[in-house]
């Protein structure tokens, strides 16, 4: 007896590695995207700081855009610097 397969379907899941759950600007789940995209992953990423913290790209660069002068983490007031490892 062989079996003939017509059609194949999969399901995956995903989802980020961080000690919080929302964006600290957006206050939108990781696992969605920010207000500005409409598709979460790779067009939205999530940096880190530094200090820690994480925020969707374009939250924190909005951020940072919005105070030139002194550049700070939302979430404890420390100068801001991405966490590039």
């Amino acid at each position: 007896m062989k079996v003939k397969i017509k059609s194949f379907m999969t399901i995956a899941t995903w989802h980020w590695i961080t000690k919080d759950d929302y964006c600290g600007i957006c206050r939108m789940a990781f696992e969605s995207s920010c207000p500005e995209c409409s598709l979460p992953g790779d067009d939205c990423p999530l940096v880190w700081g530094v200090c820690s913290h994480c925020f969707h790209m374009h939250c924190i660069v909005t951020w940072l855009n919005l105070q030139p002068l002194s550049q700070q983490c939302p979430m404890c007031r420390q100068s801001w610097k991405f966490n590039i490892q």
